[in-house]
């Protein structure tokens, strides 16, 4: 398979009428890694707006339990992807999404705004640091499942297209983005679980690489003293030049998904989609004492 064969073949796709199929060749075969951060990236940066934060730490899923509220969302959504919207396993990771939500007094707002960050985000990474930039095809496609998947979700007034989906996000943060001390203890227990995956030595160098990456509106919505001038140029060449790495490879002719991951450490032996997630208890830990489900 030539490098750039797989990419031909997606623009030979109807990014409409195949989106989930795009988009899977897109994130498990061209783009696994760079799908991979940009959507840890993408959660990561919702706990900036303090009433998403302050419920994460309500909830104590990313303080405590880090490790598996990380795994969990990572599996739930990929399986939808990997098996599709009408297939049993997307079916059923859809209504264990639903059922940690609906728990829950979420404003649809910021439920719209989360969707956003999965159709922005991976672009914008991928765009900066990725082996090619995302063909329009992708960017269509990408847009088209995340709208389908809001829908499931019973999301109201999902954007329409790639550029909708980015003005919302644009906005929302715009006018949310702000200090929140809670908001601040899941982003610390995120960057601690992140560096948890690697040799313990590495542990500040990681934390200083991973605040490189962030922007400014994010840095300051946490409090968090921005790495020198020297040191984000390093880090973003460093990732950059992994791009450019990545496409003298030849093509991965086997699919990667979420499930494969290194990063994924909760269930050494096997699970159930219908076990993942929370199960929300009224009265305690956030959850209203008659939950809305």
């Amino acid at each position: 398979m030539r490098r750039y064969e797989r990419l031909e073949r997606i623009r030979r796709m109807d990014p409409y009428r195949q989106a989930t199929e795009i988009y899977r060749l897109s994130s498990a075969y061209e783009f696994p890694w760079d799908f991979t951060r940009s959507l840890e990236l993408a959660l990561y940066r919702t706990y900036a707006v303090p009433r998403i934060g302050r419920l994460l730490a309500e909830t104590a899923e990313l303080t405590d339990r880090s490790q598996k509220r990380y795994d969990d969302t990572s599996l739930l959504l990929d399986a939808v992807v990997e098996h599709g919207f009408g297939s049993d396993r997307g079916r059923t990771a859809i209504r264990r999404v639903n059922r940690m939500h609906h728990a829950y007094d979420i404003p649809d707002d910021d439920m719209r705004y989360v969707l956003c960050t999965f159709v922005v985000m991976p672009r914008r990474w991928i765009d900066a640091y990725g082996w090619r930039r995302l063909s329009r095809h992708e960017i269509v496609a990408s847009a088209v499942h995340y709208r389908t998947l809001g829908r499931h979700m019973g999301i109201k007034d999902i954007p329409g297209s790639y550029e909708e989906f980015e003005a919302c996000l644009d906005a929302y943060e715009e006018a949310h983005f702000a200090w929140d001390e809670d908001a601040r203890r899941v982003s610390d227990a995120t960057l601690d679980l992140m560096a948890s995956w690697y040799p313990r030595p590495l542990a500040p160098l990681l934390r200083t690489a991973t605040l490189a990456l962030l922007d400014e509106p994010l840095l300051r919505a946490f409090r968090y003293a921005p790495p020198g001038a020297a040191t984000r140029a390093w880090v973003h060449r460093g990732v950059r030049l992994r791009g450019r790495a990545v496409r003298l490879l030849p093509p991965r002719r086997a699919p990667h998904f979420a499930r494969q991951n290194r990063e994924i450490k909760s269930y050494p032996n096997g699970y159930r989609l219908q076990d993942l997630g929370t199960h929300p208890v009224p009265g305690l830990r956030g959850c209203p004492v008659r939950p809305t489900d």
